[in-house]
């Protein structure tokens, strides 16, 4: 995971970086929930955390090349004063988004709703990282 840059450009540290690579199987997405949900305990943006990487992770597994036999996929958090980013890291294939016809939200949709940012990063050939910025204010 990069530091991620501050409006005035100066790379940030992270005051925790925490990683878990999972199967890519259906059970394993509430394993990536529980993981971040432990992660940010009492954060305010704890909610909207795990509900992105449950849509991310979710992703992963039904619709990556990490679905295939012995694929995995990777959560990731980065903590910081003001906000969390969360990832999660697939074994690539083709990104194919489209446009739903009846008119709910789906998971990425969800997850544009509640970051501050997001988006996704890689090939489908090295694998995705569909990431989610979530803020907070610092106490």
């Amino acid at each position: 995971m990069m530091p991620a840059a501050s409006p005035k450009g100066a790379a940030l540290s992270p005051t925790a970086l925490c990683e878990q690579v999972l199967p890519a199987r259906h059970d394993q997405v509430g394993v990536a929930r529980a993981f971040i949900s432990a992660i940010l305990a009492a954060r305010p943006a704890a909610d909207d955390a795990v509900l992105c990487v449950s849509e991310l992770a979710t992703n992963a597994v039904l619709h990556s090349a990490s679905r295939n036999p012995g694929g995995t996929f990777t959560v990731r958090a980065a903590i910081f004063d003001d906000h969390v980013r969360i990832e999660v890291e697939d074994n690539g294939g083709t990104w194919d988004e489209h446009p739903r016809s009846d008119s709910r939200p789906h998971g990425l949709d969800i997850v544009r709703e509640l970051a501050a940012d997001c988006g996704r990063d890689g090939s489908p050939l090295t694998g995705w990282v569909a990431w989610a910025r979530l803020e907070w204010r610092s106490t």
